[in-house]
């Protein structure tokens, strides 16, 4: 007889607990500690914005490939898409032109490149990096967009930062429960969920790499 107790831990609670390291040295990354307290200029906010559109284009690129599978597919949901609001993000900030000067950091091009590896061969994988970065925008992402808004004068919810507004989502919170259920439900032996835990904390740790080179691209003195 199985005892009361021994039932498995949620796999949303497990992911987030098992992450919660990583998450927290990303979010703590001196870059990231300066653009929240107003320290850095709205150029350095630009630059993060470049290099979200090539993460974003690697998530979105595979995204109807995946629409259709076991694993991936549920989460596959247009309502969260960024990389339109990404672009007309950049129009805003760098002008019309934004595309001609576009570049990606070395660690945004890792990160995006392992972003792509998994879309094309292990929808776990992708489900990993996409729980890193959508649930993260429609939460702590916010704090961002008041950020932006108060110290460069964004509109609010406007032109230079639509990246954070979810027009198709009108109850974030519901959201964010409805796709922990999804995480739930995701097929796969214990092996497999080992696997994808530890492609979050990877994916974390690209994440916090993008922030370290952006630190020392705009150094607090400079």
């Amino acid at each position: 007889m199985t005892p009361p107790d021994a039932s498995p831990t949620a796999f949303s609670s497990l992911l987030r607990s098992a992450s919660l390291e990583q998450h927290h040295e990303a979010n703590t990354s001196a870059f990231i500690t300066d653009l929240l307290g107003g320290r850095l200029g709205v150029e350095a906010y630009t630059r993060y914005t470049e290099q979200l559109w090539f993460v974003y284009g690697a998530l979105e690129a595979g995204a109807e490939r995946l629409a259709g599978d076991p694993v991936a597919g549920p989460f596959v949901r247009p309502e969260l898409f960024r990389r339109t609001a990404l672009e007309r993000d950049l129009a805003h900030l760098r002008g019309p032109g934004w595309r001609a000067g576009l570049t990606a950091l070395p660690e945004t091009r890792t990160y995006a490149a392992r972003v792509r590896e998994c879309a094309g061969g292990w929808p776990g994988g992708y489900v990993a990096h996409h729980y890193t970065r959508y649930l993260g925008d429609l939460a702590g992402g916010q704090i961002i967009r008041d950020t932006a808004e108060k110290t460069w004068g964004f509109t609010r919810k406007g032109d230079g930062v639509r990246f954070y507004v979810f027009e198709g989502i009108p109850n974030p919170a519901a959201f964010r429960k409805g796709y922990r259920t999804l995480l739930d439900e995701v097929p796969g032996d214990e092996l497999e969920k080992q696997r994808i835990v530890a492609e979050c904390k990877r994916a974390y740790t690209l994440n916090t790499a993008v922030f370290r080179a952006l630190g020392e691209e705009f150094p607090l003195s400079a």
